[in-house]
């Protein structure tokens, strides 16, 4: 081997380890976290979820809340959210707020999205039939913001018994005449399975489940030109949508969303 071919061979060979040792040092963009949110039904805690098949046996599956709780104070538990995480629990027919801690993790039926004690379903007006709720983890600050301009004296209780710095008040008086607006709307139930590219895939398994549950009304919703939603209902209340979820929850659907809709 000749000279030139030598020292081209190690220039190469330089060339070649050196873009092999080279590293950026553009630093890695932070994924942004993401925020607990869900909308569906609460179980609303009594006692009777100690005694077997206090639940009811489709929905018991053994997972009923494990220590007792005291229905006076505001107490939220929650199946994967840490104890202490700061969450906002909103009745969107109300619009009434309750600001809270988790007070521990509980293992529950997959068809509620969360355990409530009476008092917060007490102060949220909650319909105990169709106890529907909308349940948001928020940043960890110390404001508490109340959403009602006129505070029930349970309410006030909370705010002067709640660990944090200071108060604010929102001023609601505008949004009063629209809460009594959503008192005469009637609300219909809807369980969303899952959100698809191609229609074909969604129209297919709304075929499929049509066959497996003998339910018909099951619906495929262009969202946008890349999004088709497969879902199933309207359901009046909370006791119509119950068999169907189950059914879905053996076929190995978790985490169907349950949304509502005003007529």
């Amino acid at each position: 081997m000749n000279l030139t071919k030598k020292i081209i061979l190690f220039c190469a060979i330089l060339l070649l380890s050196a873009c092999a040792e080279y590293k950026t040092d553009k630093p890695k963009e932070a994924k942004e976290r993401k925020f607990y949110s869900s909308k569906g039904f609460a179980l609303i805690y009594s006692d009777s979820l100690f005694e077997q098949g206090g639940i009811d046996k489709e929905l018991n599956n053994n997972e009923i809340i494990d220590n007792k709780l005291n229905n006076e104070q505001i107490l939220a538990l929650h199946s994967s959210l840490k104890k202490n995480t700061l969450i906002k629990i909103i009745n969107p027919d109300t619009s009434i707020v309750v600001e809270t801690k988790i007070f521990r993790r509980a293992d529950y039926p997959n068809i509620f999205n969360i355990v409530l004690s009476k008092k917060i379903a007490t102060i949220l007006e909650l319909n105990l039939d169709n106890p529907y709720v909308e349940v948001f983890e928020v940043k960890k600050n110390k404001t508490f913001i109340a959403k009602e301009g006129n505070i029930f004296e349970v309410e006030k209780q909370v705010a002067t018994s709640a660990p944090i710095d200071e108060i604010k008040m929102d001023d609601l008086s505008e949004e009063q005449m629209d809460t009594k607006k959503k008192f005469d709307k009637k609300n219909n139930f809807v369980l969303v399975i899952s959100d698809f590219y191609y229609y074909d895939s969604a129209q297919n398994l709304k075929e499929e489940l049509m066959k497996k549950t003998q339910i018909n009304n099951f619906s495929v919703k262009k969202i946008n030109d890349t999004k088709y939603r497969l879902s199933v209902g309207p359901f009046k209340n909370f006791n119509a949508l119950k068999s169907i979820y189950i059914s879905l929850n053996n076929l190995g659907f978790e985490g169907i969303n349950i949304y509502r809709v005003q007529e």
